[in-house]
């Protein structure tokens, strides 16, 4: 049973643009953190980023339960 969470991530999206998703969620979150009156649309965005982007690169390490049956 193959479930996809993200059909955004279904396209094969380069290395490079994941790694770019995770830093932009990643300073979009502690950017909604550092002010005063914390916006919390802000905050679940950059989340939400962060996660598509670490999603999208922990698709890619293959298991090692994997790698087991192959040797």
């Amino acid at each position: 049973m193959n479930i996809k969470l993200f059909p955004i991530t279904n396209v094969l999206m380069p290395r490079f643009v994941s790694y770019i998703l995770i830093v932009i969620g990643g300073i979009i979150a502690i950017y909604a953190q550092a002010e005063a009156d914390q916006n919390q649309y802000i905050l679940i965005a950059g989340i939400a980023v962060l996660m598509i982007g670490i999603y999208s690169v922990s698709r890619r390490i293959p298991s090692k339960k994997d790698q087991e049956e192959e040797l």
